[in-house]
């Protein structure tokens, strides 16, 4: 059986730190120098985006983390459009060896509603 993309994120987001809106906002008062990634491909990252969070598409996630977090404890925040792309890189930094990762389990208008403080 092929599983749909629905299926197969929300089995990635199991065993997961899926976080709410206002678990993301709490999250960011208690986290020291969290990473806040926009998994999102970067046209749609240049049409909208949260501020704050810095761009790198799932595609390249794995190739591009090393140069920004070498700290395997530290905070690391991310979302995409949906949740999906986000869970399937939170399950990948997770492989890699992060121990410190969350996925904001929200669609982006939620998320840049709730975090528009900087947003453009």
């Amino acid at each position: 059986m092929i599983k749909t993309m629905p299926q197969y994120a929300a089995e990635a987001k199991e065993g997961l730190q899926c976080l709410t809106i206002e678990g993301a906002r709490e999250l960011l008062g208690h986290c020291d120098n969290p990473l806040l990634i926009d998994v999102r491909e970067t046209s749609e990252h240049t049409d909208a985006a949260v501020g704050g969070f810095i761009n790198i598409p799932r595609g390249v996630l794995e190739m591009r983390i090393g140069d920004l977090c070498q700290d395997p404890q530290r905070c690391i925040i991310l979302h995409c459009g949906t949740g999906g792309r986000a869970a399937l890189a939170a399950q990948s930094l997770e492989k890699m060896g992060y121990k410190n990762v969350h996925l904001i389990n929200a669609s982006f208008a939620e998320i840049k509603a709730a975090l528009c403080s900087g947003s453009n």
